[in-house]
């Protein structure tokens, strides 16, 4: 299958808001020849990334917009616009490819519209993109609700966190203390060849100056490094672990935090880590079986502590909640897509839930350690207010790191780039039970 073809499948079930691109394009990915899986997917997650300013664009070609039933031909008119704009292929070729992927659509006139409106756009687009400039959207290439509520939230920062949000994510380790120091593995890179430095903020973090496949790292099959962004990596070192804890990780999949929550201390007492699909958690045991760990995994709603839980109380919960992943859109950019301001009252919703649930697992003086990959004060410090005003028995302790911004709560990281991407973060400890 052409490559182009295929990305606009995987963008179309998007746009229809029927999948994500972590859903529906690995299935395409497997209909075109290995060789141009690359550019399948950099055609499918750069389409996404800049699809605010390019349907923008379309708009002013389009003599009308396109039905629902017609969203192949417009993913495919928009990862035309990309190549076009944003990539090093011909302009000839990115025409021509993506017109003659029209013949795979049964839609005869799609064929002729997208050469007028590609060959339209060749000729008028970057003067049109530059009136455009004055629409926020069109400039930082953001859904209008999202853009007005980070301008709202950061007035000082939004413009760089959408500037940060539209830059390729960088490529960052975590050494597995068990088998390297940070420093040791820094010398292997080195005498691979391989240029890389430390993180700021977490000490198992590693940034590459270059991204590579991973399986051509030193150690990697053999457990001695993982990927994972600097901010996730925090959690290990906030939660305080020791000796003979039993520890909970709620919402854990894909199980990087799980991974690194044991690799910190090799001496627990248990882990239990839940999250609601079973089949993500066929991810957590592979990266489990990868690095030697082990923990008790379940399937399960966290917050029906009646089916899963068995009374022991833990002394340690990390809540990496459900939220609106906006601190990590460089790395999934069809969030701008799938995501509406109206799940964000939602999110915080079930956040609150999960607090709720979860704290009568906490034994008296434990800690739970709250996190989101969002920048959204909504769903992050608002949500533990209400929280703390609720729950006489929780009270709200200091995070020790210098990372993010101080909030009334917690501390939020916003996405850096060429670092860490954006989080929050905030701990409580349970100073009394609740009162029945």
């Amino acid at each position: 299958m052409n490559p182009r073809l295929a990305a606009a499948r995987a963008l179309a079930a998007v746009l229809s808001g029927k999948a994500s691109l972590n859903s529906s394009l690995p299935a395409q990915l497997d209909k075109v020849e290995v060789r141009d899986r690359g550019l399948t997917q950099d055609l499918a997650f750069g389409t996404a990334r800049w699809q605010p300013r390019l349907s923008a664009l379309a708009e002013r070609l389009l003599q009308k917009p396109f039905k629902a039933a017609d969203a192949d031909v417009q993913a495919l008119l928009l990862v035309g616009l990309y190549q076009l704009f944003y990539t090093r292929v011909p302009e000839h070729a990115a025409i021509g490819e993506t017109v003659g992927c029209a013949d795979k659509l049964k839609k005869p006139w799609a064929k002729g519209l997208l050469n007028a409106v590609l060959r339209r756009a060749q000729r008028e687009g970057n003067d049109l993109l530059a009136e455009m400039e004055r629409d926020p959207v069109v400039r930082t290439a953001h859904p209008r609700w999202l853009q007005k509520s980070l301008k709202a939230f950061w007035p000082e920062q939004w413009e760089a966190i959408c500037a940060a949000n539209n830059a390729h994510p960088p490529m960052i380790l975590r050494v597995n203390r068990r088998h390297h120091s940070r420093d040791a593995y820094l010398d292997l890179l080195r005498e691979a060849g391989i240029e890389a430095a430390p993180c700021q903020f977490s000490r198992d973090g590693i940034l590459l100056a270059e991204a590579c496949d991973v399986r051509n790292l030193p150690g990697f099959e053999q457990g001695w490094i993982s990927v994972q962004d600097e901010a996730a990596q925090l959690a290990a070192d906030l939660l305080e672990l020791a000796p003979g804890q039993r520890v909970l990780d709620a919402c854990c999949a894909p199980g990087g935090k799980t991974c690194h929550l044991l690799e910190a201390e090799p001496k627990l007492a248990g882990m239990v880590a839940i999250d609601l699909e079973a089949k993500r958690l066929t991810r957590v045991r592979e990266n489990l079986d990868r690095l030697g760990l082990d923990a008790q995994l379940i399937a399960c709603d966290a917050r029906d502590t009646a089916n899963w839980w068995d009374g022991k109380t833990f002394q340690r919960i990390l809540l990496d909640a459900p939220c609106s992943a906006t601190g990590v859109i460089r790395r999934h950019p069809d969030i701008k897509l799938t995501r509406q301001a109206d799940d964000i009252a939602a999110l915080a919703s079930l956040q609150g839930e999960l607090l709720d649930a979860l704290w009568p697992t906490l034994e008296v003086g434990g800690m739970l350690l709250y996190a989101t990959c969002s920048t959204l004060p909504t769903e992050n410090t608002e949500v533990i207010a209400a929280f703390l005003a609720r729950t006489p028995g929780a009270r709200e302790l200091d995070l020790a790191t210098d990372a993010g911004i101080r909030q009334p709560h917690g501390r939020q990281l916003l996405a850096q780039e060429g670092g860490h991407d954006g989080f929050y973060y905030a701990k409580l400890i349970k100073i009394a039970a609740s009162r029945g």
